[in-house]
């Protein structure tokens, strides 16, 4: 039988980069002593005050089929909140209401961008990333992102490898999985590289209210100059604790809106009501829950760097937001995916192999933050103590 070319340009990209993940359940499941760092799950439920929202409204009978772009209450809710946010009107018709970031990711893409085109893309990136791309028949170029930059994108790097086929740069700030937030002075400069070669800026800002304590979030949204070419997508996922509510957006131009409207409705008619409601809920203020959640998750990345930044051939590379923190094993000399099926076989403590994110992350693991603070201090001491085994036999210096 045949099959449609997208199955080919997406073989490889889905499951198979969650491999460790998968493991790890399966140790688990059979009983193991597994401490699982693979994956951003929130270490907080829900609020109740959403969940109840949701409930009223589905009491109230707000099941019905929906707005195309949206229920009117989000749309307008979602003004407000970046309207306030930018300093200018961002008006309700700017924004489609889709079910989380990765549709908004899919949505945005495919209305953007298609075979003969390239999409720039930081390497490391989110596993997603290189999917999204490819389904719309774009190709993706991939633009290093340097650890002695903080792991931010450097606007030069991005030069480097613009073409006349150059139709989008997708960027990732705050960015998983190196938590580098781009700063004002990055923006004006990708900014102006955008405008001067004519192509979209497609922002992924979903850990935009999980920034540490001293840090500035800066959005490319924020500069007016920009307004006809920015794309933002974000969702309640991170913010709210919420990810199995499947709740996101995307907000540009109102032209972009009106054009990917037809698309986003040939396989999603609007949002379910009661989740909007519970959205436009959650989005009215900053949230208490992300707050919290920044807090904890700052304090384990110094927990992490404390107690491997003596261990043997390790170093600990410490995010500014988000969810995760890097462990550089290149001083080991061993491959990162390797490396991180042993820690997990050997001492049962699962991670995801930098490469998993890109090329320029190998010698890396991503470690996710999201575990009790005794927790992650007994993976830590795994950690360690695997390190210092290679050590013993003389794998490792």
């Amino acid at each position: 039988m045949k099959y449609a070319s997208i199955l080919d340009r997406l073989a490889g990209l889905g499951g198979a980069k969650w491999e460790l993940h998968s493991r790890a359940g399966d140790l688990a499941a059979q009983g193991r002593d597994i401490i699982d760092l693979t994956i951003g799950n929130p270490d907080t439920p829900t609020s109740p005050d959403l969940i109840d929202t949701a409930a009223a409204a589905m009491r109230a009978g707000r099941t019905a089929y929906s707005d195309g772009r949206g229920e009117a209450n989000l749309r307008a809710a979602l003004s407000a909140r970046y309207s306030a946010r930018v300093g200018r009107p961002i008006g309700a018709d700017q924004f489609l209401c889709l079910p989380g970031t990765q549709t908004a990711l899919y949505t945005v893409l495919a209305g953007l961008s298609e075979t003969g085109d390239e999409v720039l893309v930081g390497d490391p990136m989110y596993a997603t990333y290189e999917g999204v791309v490819a389904a719309s028949g774009a190709r993706l170029v991939p633009v290093p992102l340097r650890a002695e930059n903080g792991f931010r994108i450097a606007a030069a790097d991005i030069a480097a490898r613009i073409t006349p086929q150059t139709r989008a740069l997708l960027l990732n700030t705050p960015h998983n999985p190196t938590g580098a937030v781009l700063t004002a002075r990055d923006i004006a400069e990708i900014g102006a590289l955008a405008r001067r070669h004519d192509f979209w800026l497609l922002v992924d800002e979903v850990y935009e209210e999980l920034v540490f304590e001293g840090v500035t979030f800066t959005s490319p949204l924020a500069d007016p100059d920009l307004a006809d070419r920015v794309v933002v997508m974000s969702s309640i996922s991170k913010s709210h604790a919420a990810p199995g509510f499947r709740s996101g957006w995307c907000v540009g131009p109102a032209e972009f809106a009106s054009r990917l409207l037809p698309l986003s409705e040939t396989f999603l008619f609007g949002n379910q009501p009661f989740i909007a409601d519970m959205t436009a809920r959650a989005v009215a203020s900053a949230s208490v829950t992300a707050r919290g959640m920044a807090r904890r998750f700052a304090r384990r990345a110094d927990l992490l760097e404390r107690k491997l930044s003596n261990a043997a051939a390790l170093a600990v590379h410490k995010p500014d937001a988000g969810m995760f923190a890097l462990i550089d094993i290149s001083a080991t000399g061993r491959d990162d995916h390797a490396y991180a099926l042993d820690l997990l076989e050997s001492h049962g403590v699962a991670t995801m192999p930098g490469t998993s994110f890109g090329a320029s992350l190998a010698g890396w693991l991503r470690v996710a933050l999201t575990v009790e603070d005794a927790t992650l201090e007994r993976a830590c001491n795994r950690i360690v103590a695997h390190a210092n085994s290679f050590r013993k036999i003389g794998i490792a210096s």
